[in-house]
């Protein structure tokens, strides 16, 4: 009888510990989440003193270039196209200098499942002014902590969100953009070589540290009105307690002076994601673009709302209408 008892008291510890054992298993899935403390870590590295103002050609920009690859690899998205590498590699001559110089948009792909072939860009410049050494001026490195370390901080942390959440139907490119203040030159390039009917979208993200003129938890799009995008997004955002309005700021012609304007050029729903407000921005193009004139709450709020706004895109149920390119109206 007492060997029945110890058999059968064996046997309820064993079911007992397994079940405790698949607990422990559940609760080791990580949750897709986007949080302040990466999007802090993100955004000090790339718009510290180390990374020189990040201007393209210089020391300062590769340094950023190897923090975005190694974060893309650490995410685990692969390669593009027939890249060996994160980079796509290419020289160009700088209008300004009139040097040649050879820089690096860095890609990373998330692999879609159903819809593989149908691809939706998230993107932001990595680049910015570099160090510009002025009289009566303390501070020479132009950090460009909102323009952009802020977008691409969004990037990143998307990449890592959409890759644990791992429902992207289709293909999502997380892509870095250089040469963006020489004037568009890495976007450009990256749009001469591919095939426009397969790009879906472009989410675009530009200086998305600072409270809007709308007020905390809004953001406005820029070329709002050239597609549907905006009010897709707007629909998503319902009873989230996050806003998204047109570009109020049409006077500075903005949908056409960031990365989204290569894509939307050929035809792709190509729209920039923006809070700053630019008419009053005393920092824009400044030594004083630095971190702490940012606000951490308002881009890790700003990244949380892009990612629910676009996630019936990149999940496949909506598709944006092609863009309606005028330019200059």
């Amino acid at each position: 009888m007492k060997k029945i008892n110890l058999v059968y008291i064996l046997l309820v510890a064993t079911i007992f510990s397994c079940k405790e054992s698949s607990n422990v298993v559940k609760s080791e899935k990580k949750i897709a989440t986007i949080d302040s403390v990466t999007v802090k870590k993100h955004l000090y590295t790339l718009a510290s003193d180390d990374m020189e103002g990040r201007k393209t050609g210089t020391p300062g920009i590769e340094k950023a270039a190897k923090y975005i690859e190694n974060e893309f690899k650490r995410i685990g998205l692969t390669t593009y196209d027939t890249l060996e590498n994160y980079r796509q590699t290419f020289t160009f001559t700088d209008r300004s200098s009139n040097k040649e110089l050879t820089t690096s948009n860095i890609i990373g792909v998330l692999e879609g499942k159903s819809k593989k072939n149908e691809i939706v860009v998230v993107s932001a410049h990595y680049d910015h002014l570099g160090i510009k050494k002025k009289e009566g001026q303390l501070d020479s490195i132009y950090n460009g902590a909102n323009d952009d370390a802020s977008g691409v901080t969004g990037v990143l942390a998307l990449a890592e969100y959409f890759k644990t959440k791992g429902t992207n139907e289709r293909t999502i490119l997380f892509v870095a953009f250089t040469g963006e203040e020489l004037g568009l030159i890495g976007s450009t390039h990256f749009g001469k070589g591919i095939d426009a009917t397969k790009f879906v979208a472009g989410i675009n993200l530009e200086m998305i540290g600072k409270t809007p003129s709308f007020g905390p938890n809004t953001a406005w799009l820029t070329g709002f009105e050239r597609s549907d995008f905006g009010k897709i997004i707007q629909k998503n955002l319902v009873g989230s307690g996050y806003q998204l309005f047109p570009d109020p700021y049409k006077k500075f012609n903005l949908f056409f002076r960031s990365d989204n304007a290569s894509l939307a050029r050929l035809g792709v729903p190509s729209h920039t994601f923006s809070t700053t407000p630019i008419d009053v921005d005393k920092d824009y193009h400044q030594a004083s673009d630095e971190v702490e004139t940012l606000n951490i709450t308002v881009i890790t709020q700003t990244i949380q709302a892009v990612a629910k706004g676009t996630e019936s895109i990149i999940n496949g149920k909506d598709t944006p209408t092609r863009v309606v390119l005028k330019e200059g109206k």
